[in-house]
C-alpha cells in the first residue's frame, strides 16, 4: 500500500506542475480591434461535415453565418443524412445562397473513415485562404473568425486548434466528459505544441516534435497552403482520431501550430445521452493511445492508483491503518481534488461534480475494458450507423 501511494502523490505533483504551467500557456484568443479588417481580410471557408444532425445542425450554421468578419463562407457537406438534417440545410440555403452552399457527400470508399472522408470532400471545394472545420455539434460566437485569423497572423502559425466550452445536460455529461480537459491539461505542457522543449537535444527536437501535438477535431483552422502541404485529411484517411494525426502532420511537417482555451469563441454539447457518451468514446478510446496495449493498460492502472484507491482506502486507513499511510492517502485525495477544481473552476463548470472525479474515472477503467474486449475479439464499435 505505501508503495501506491507514494506512486500516486508522485503522479500528482507530476501533473499538478504541468497543470499550472498550463494555467499561464492555455489562453482564450485574444479580441480583435474594430475595423482591424477593413483593408485586408483573407478569405475564410467555414467547413461543417454532418451527418444526421438535425438536432444541433442550424444552430451551427446560423452560428458561422453570422460571424461579424467581412470575407467567409460557409460550406456544409450533408453525409447521407437520413434524419431531417437535407430538409433543414435545403431551407437554409435558401435563406443564404450568398453565404451558405450545401453540397451532397458522395459514398465512403471503403478505405475511408466517415468523418476524414466529409472532410476531405469539403476541402476540395473550399476556396478561402483559411479553411475552418467544426463539428455540427458546436456553435461559434460572432467574433471568433475575426480572433482566429488576427490570432494566426500575430503569432505567425499555420493551424490553430480551439477547445470549446463545453456545455452538459445530463448527469453522465457533467460527471465525464470534463475528465477529457482534465487529463489534457495535466498531461501536455501545451507550450510545447507551438515551440520545441528547451530542455530537448537539438537533434532530437525534430524527432520528438510530433510528440507535443494535439488537437480537438470539433474546432480546428489551417491556413489552405499548409494543410495541402501536409497531405490534408487524405493523409489520415483511416484514422479515428485524425485531429491529432493532422496535429502530428503539421509539426512532422515543419509548419507551426498552437492551441487555444475556446472561451467566448467556441462551444460544444458532444453527446446528449449515456448511450450516446458511451459509444462515443467507445469509438476513439483506444485510438487516442496510437492503439499502444502496453501505454492503454499501464495508464488505466496508474488511473486507478492514483485517483481511485487513496479515496477508497481511506475511511479503513482512519480506523486501522499507521498515521503514515493514512496521511499519505489523505495527500494524494487533497491534491486530486485541487486540481479538479481548478479545471472545473477554469472551465466554469459545477464543482459538486468534481467529487464525483473518482466515479467518472471508474467509467472509464470499465470502458476501458469493452475497449479491450472489441480489441481481442475484433468487433468494430459503431458510430453514425458505420463501422468504426
Amino acid at each position: 500500500m505505501t508503495i501506491l501511494l507514494y506512486i500516486a502523490l508522485g503522479y500528482l505533483l507530476i501533473t499538478g506542475g504541468i497543470l499550472y504551467l498550463n494555467k499561464r500557456d492555455f489562453t482564450p484568443l485574444s479580441p480583435t480591434p474594430r475595423n482591424y479588417f477593413d483593408e485586408q481580410a483573407p478569405a475564410v471557408t467555414i467547413c461543417i461535415p454532418a451527418r444526421n444532425e438535425a438536432n444541433s445542425i442550424e444552430r451551427c450554421v446560423r452560428s458561422a453565418i453570422d460571424q461579424h468578419y467581412p470575407n467567409h463562407h460557409v460550406l456544409v457537406l450533408d453525409d447521407e443524412s437520413t434524419d431531417g438534417t437535407s430538409e433543414i440545410l435545403a431551407s437554409l440555403s435558401e435563406h443564404y445562397p450568398d453565404t451558405l452552399t450545401v453540397i451532397n457527400g458522395k459514398p465512403k470508399p471503403d478505405d475511408w473513415l466517415g468523418k476524414s472522408w466529409a472532410c476531405h470532400q469539403l476541402s476540395e471545394q473550399a476556396l478561402g485562404d483559411i479553411i475552418f472545420f467544426i463539428d455540427a455539434d458546436t456553435w461559434l460566437e460572432p467574433e471568433t473568425t475575426s480572433k482566429v485569423v488576427r490570432t494566426m497572423g500575430s503569432d505567425v502559425v499555420d493551424f490553430i486548434t480551439l477547445w470549446p466550452q463545453q456545455k452538459f445536460g445530463t448527469f453522465w455529461e457533467k460527471t465525464i466528459i470534463p475528465l477529457v480537459y482534465f487529463a489534457l491539461l495535466t498531461l501536455l505542457p501545451t507550450r510545447y505544441i507551438y515551440r520545441s522543449p528547451k530542455w530537448l537535444p537539438g537533434f532530437l527536437k525534430q524527432k520528438m516534435s510530433p510528440l507535443f501535438a494535439a488537437a480537438n477535431g470539433q474546432f480546428m483552422a489551417f491556413k489552405k497552403k499548409s494543410y495541402q502541404a501536409i497531405g490534408g485529411h487524405q493523409s489520415v484517411k483511416d484514422n479515428v482520431v485524425e485531429d491529432v494525426g493532422l496535429a502530428k502532420n503539421i509539426k512532422k511537417g515543419g509548419f507551426r501550430m498552437k492551441m487555444y482555451h475556446g472561451k467566448n469563441a467556441v462551444s460544444c454539447r458532444m453527446y446528449k445521452s449515456g448511450k450516446e457518451l458511451w459509444q462515443g468514446f467507445r469509438k476513439n478510446f483506444f485510438a487516442g493511445f496510437g492503439h499502444n496495449l502496453v501505454l492503454f493498460i499501464g495508464m488505466g492502472l496508474l488511473h486507478i492508483i492514483t485517483f481511485i484507491i487513496p479515496i477508497l482506502s481511506l475511511p479503513f486507513l482512519f480506523l486501522w491503518g499507521s498515521t503514515k499511510l493514512t496521511l499519505l492517502a489523505l495527500a494524494a485525495v487533497l491534491l486530486m481534488y485541487l486540481q479538479r477544481f481548478t479545471v472545473d473552476t477554469w472551465f466554469s463548470w459545477k464543482l459538486r461534480y468534481g467529487f464525483l472525479h473518482p466515479l467518472g474515472v471508474g467509467w472509464y477503467q470499465i470502458l476501458g475494458i469493452q475497449v479491450l474486449s472489441d480489441y481481442f475479439n475484433e468487433v468494430s464499435a459503431q458510430w453514425k450507423d458505420r463501422d468504426i
